[in-house]
């Protein structure tokens, strides 16, 4: 018994042994994606079950950023540093204008690190795209080309196949470049089966390519992007240079902190006295409101910088900015206004300074200031 036993687990040791050295010999091909309504993640998984239909090749789709459409709401983010450590990379993304679209181009414009170090060259790549009317197609794929070609990535075409399924019909997406689909044509199913079909052509020969080139290039298990710049750096490099921490002029602190969230207000005190005090178009003018809100948000920054004890690179997020104006009853240019703190949030922060705003006009704001700001960010 004993030995039947122990005949059984080797035999069960083995069987798991063997599963996972299979799967870790598969190749891993990302299915990198941004959709807006949802074409473009329809054409990627056609793409994946061609992919699949390798049994060496295993297919992984996620998006470029988090989607509320409720196809894509649980279809997971890449993050950039990882696009190295697979054997090949699917690129989906709507047309805009004979171009690929703002998301994945962003997405893109974040690889500079992955260039500098040749970390993607030699790594296959494919292209499917979903578009409106179907003008532009292979424009689109074409300067979705370009920027894998900066890269050194081997471009794998779609070449003539699948077309002996497509309805002739009914308008198609099709371009020896990469699969397509019109996604604006009425009364007609998008993608069509005849996209799918050459969809899934696509993938499946994809994955072969992917599979033969296994192994020839450098693979990175994950390339490891450049930290962002020291916040104090860019200070210095822009010329901004924060005031004091103004005093509370009541029972109140500068800044509250509620977990990783602080919450601070501010008006435009420079020096112990108000920037600009009083009502636009009465007593100061557009120009120096906007002098009077960028002081504003110099001293909300000095405030935030004595919230995280001196280190502004422990700011994750400027969460949320609110711009309260001491205007007439009927002026509307608050937001050209509030552009000034918001642009200064990004010179200083980046991608991490970018946010959701409020701006209002009132009747009057405290110590006669023409502009109160009210800002949450999230620290470490």
């Amino acid at each position: 018994m004993k030995t039947l036993n122990r005949f059984l687990a080797v035999f069960i040791l083995t069987i798991i042994s063997s599963t996972m050295m299979a799967q870790n010999n598969k190749a891993k091909v990302l299915v990198l994606i941004h959709s807006d309504n949802g074409g473009t993640y329809e054409l990627a998984k056609q793409i994946s079950k061609g992919i699949e239909s390798n049994g060496d090749v295993q297919p992984i789709i996620k998006q470029v950023k988090s989607s509320s459409h409720p196809s894509l709401k649980n279809v997971p983010v890449a993050s950039v540093e990882e696009l190295s450590s697979y054997d090949g990379i699917a690129f989906g993304s709507p047309v805009y204008f004979g171009n690929i679209s703002t998301g994945m181009s962003e997405f893109l414009s974040k690889t500079v690190n992955l260039w500098t170090n040749h970390a993607l060259e030699g790594m296959p790549a494919t292209v499917f795209m979903s578009a409106g009317s179907g003008a532009g197609n292979e424009l689109a794929v074409q300067a979705f080309w370009n920027t894998l070609s900066v890269h050194g990535m081997i471009l794998v075409s779609n070449g003539i196949r699948g077309i002996e399924k497509i309805d002739k019909n009914i308008p198609q997406g099709n371009t020896v470049l990469g699969a397509t689909s019109l996604a604006s044509v009425k009364n007609v199913e998008r993608p069509s089966s005849g996209e799918k079909e050459i969809a899934f052509e696509q993938g499946k020969n994809f994955a072969k390519i992917v599979f033969a080139l296994k192994g020839t290039f450098n693979k990175n298990s994950e390339i490891k992007i450049l930290q962002d710049k020291s916040i104090e750096k860019v200070l210095a490099e822009k010329n901004i240079v924060l005031p004091n921490v103004p005093k509370p002029a009541g029972n109140y602190q500068p800044f509250v902190r509620s977990g990783n969230l602080v919450f601070i207000n501010q008006v435009a005190l420079k020096d112990g006295k108000i920037l600009y005090p009083g009502k636009l178009g009465v007593s100061v003018d557009e120009n120096q409101v906007k002098e009077a809100t960028k002081q504003t948000m110099l001293n909300v920054l000095a405030v935030l910088k004595d919230a995280v004890n001196g280190d502004l690179n422990k700011v994750k997020k400027v969460v949320q900015l609110t711009g309260i104006f001491n205007t007439k009853d009927d002026y509307t240019k608050h937001a050209d206004l509030m552009n000034v703190a918001s642009d200064l949030a990004v010179d200083v922060f980046g991608d991490k300074g970018k946010h959701a705003r409020a701006t209002f006009g009132a009747s009057s704001v405290p110590v006669n200031s023409s502009v109160e700001i009210q800002a949450i960010f999230e620290v470490e």
